[in-house]
């Protein structure tokens, strides 16, 4: 068994295990590092619009080959399983999979951005066809849009939409449906139901419901997305507001190693 397939079926071990799976999103190298020493820590998540910002890219405008290149600075950090955030899949997504995992990423992100409901089918399937070609349970977190693209609808018809979606994508072979903008019981219960008991990730974003209510709800995963990055920046903006007031770093300031 190579290490790729080794890390592929532990990362679906966890996702079909009754607990939820927090996975605290990283952009590089250092991140990376520092999430996987903490005893809590299973698997890693790319974050990609943290590495699209990293390289000066708006989030969904990073070239695939810098893409996958920040992807890999992270799987070449760490001993775990590591799922990156793919954005669209690009304009191959079945190829982008097949890159993906020659480099020991497996498990993805792939968002439909709402597509037509038959082209986004179609393209979760193909990721599938190509991760089954290389002989790797490829965990694919297939995104659906709905919610947050859904404009002006009403949320209980952007919600019907998106369970009809993450079902389409389940039965593609999608490992989970994620679907961000899943804020509260009264969108997540309903979406639980809809797509099935531990078949559903979300975003954690500032609002959202804790890890342990998600997970009593029935909810497989909780990742953070750029927020992670966001909180790493706002801590780098106060040391630097203090710097140019005291110009003393705070002495419980960590060791360099």
């Amino acid at each position: 068994m190579t290490e790729t397939t080794d890390r592929a079926l532990r990362l679906k071990a966890l996702h079909e295990a009754p607990a939820i799976l927090r996975v605290v999103n990283v952009w590089d190298a250092i991140s990376a590092k520092t999430v996987a020493a903490l005893p809590e820590t299973a698997a890693i998540a790319t974050a990609g619009h943290s590495i699209a910002a990293s390289y000066g890219y708006p989030d969904g405008g990073m070239p695939l080959d810098l893409a996958l290149a920040g992807a890999k600075t992270v799987v070449d950090a760490v001993d775990l399983p590591v799922t990156a955030d793919l954005d669209d899949g690009y304009e191959d997504p079945a190829e982008t999979i097949r890159r993906a995992i020659g480099l020991g990423i497996v498990g993805a992100n792939v968002e439909d951005r709402l597509r037509p409901f038959d082209e986004s089918v179609a393209r979760v399937a193909a990721i599938i066809a190509a991760a089954e070609s290389e002989g790797v349970a490829f965990q694919l977190n297939a995104r659906t849009d709905a919610i947050v693209r859904g404009g002006e609808r009403p949320i209980r018809e952007s919600v019907d939409d998106a369970i009809a979606r993450g079902r389409a994508f389940l039965d593609a072979g999608a490992a989970l449906v994620f679907v961000p903008g899943a804020l509260t019981r009264e969108v997540v219960e309903p979406l639980v139901a809809g797509l099935g008991h531990g078949k559903l990730s979300v975003i954690g974003a500032p609002g959202a419901l804790a890890a342990a209510d998600y997970e009593e709800l029935g909810v497989a995963r909780i990742s953070y997305g750029p927020y992670t990055q966001r909180v790493a920046l706002r801590a780098l903006r106060d040391v630097a507001t203090d710097l140019y007031g005291s110009g003393v770093i705070p002495e419980d300031t960590p060791a360099i190693n």
